[in-house]
């Protein structure tokens, strides 16, 4: 795969699970998922998340598992590139 496009990738990725997060509401307190209350929920640095957001790391399939399961969404959504472009 060239760079280039991967690098397109995994910040479409990040951008899809920033989407995903911002619908995601706490059952608790109603508010909107922050980016460290996902990492606290999957035993991650703060920061992660947000690394991962704006594409600036690779991760892996088990976290990808994890931040789908929390959102309630088959892994293969957090891959729904087309939505992620129409809703930006």
């Amino acid at each position: 795969m060239d760079k280039l496009v991967f690098l397109k990738e995994r910040k479409l990725l990040g951008k899809r699970i920033a989407q995903l997060r911002n619908n995601c509401i706490n059952e608790i307190t109603g508010k909107k998922i922050s980016q460290e209350e996902l990492a606290l929920r999957l035993g991650l640095a703060k920061n992660h998340i947000g690394l991962i957001e704006r594409g600036k790391t690779n991760t892996t399939v088990d976290v990808l598992y994890g931040i789908a399961k929390e959102f309630r969404e088959e892994i293969i959504s957090l891959f729904d590139f087309e939505k992620t472009e129409k809703d930006a």
